[in-house]
């Protein structure tokens, strides 16, 4: 098997930083710097955000959604970036060498989100 490199290989893409990144470029005059227990940090001024976006914010409490309790813990885990590693098995597989199919196993968040990095970078 060839071996990992750490930098590519380590883990799934930053969506959460890559958001803040976009945010940054597209309205860097509603971030400034704040900290937390892990250093420096970019905070968004949300009353900053909602005066350059005028009548396109949504300030009505009442509005269609869809709601379950674990929602934004669901969200900000879906966020982070995953440390897993997919690796072929071929010794599990039936007809390494012919099949294009592929079975995957683990958990599914954690997958769909290694995916997604092995997608963006091949279409790159």
């Amino acid at each position: 098997m060839t071996k990992l490199d750490p930098k590519t290989d380590g883990s799934s893409l930053d969506i959460l930083g890559q958001n803040i990144e976009s945010m940054r470029e597209l309205f860097p005059e509603v971030f400034t710097e704040g900290s937390n227990d892990d250093g420096p940090r970019w905070k968004v001024d949300l009353e900053k955000l909602g005066e350059l976006l005028g009548e396109y914010v949504e300030d009505k409490q009442e509005r269609y959604s869809f709601n379950w309790h674990g929602k934004a813990r669901a969200k900000r885990i879906a966020q982070t970036p995953s440390t897993g590693t997919l690796r072929p098995c071929p010794e599990e597989s039936v007809n390494w060498d012919t099949t294009k199919n592929i079975f995957i196993e683990g958990d599914n968040l954690e997958v769909l989100k290694l995916l997604k990095r092995r997608i963006t970078r091949r279409s790159r």
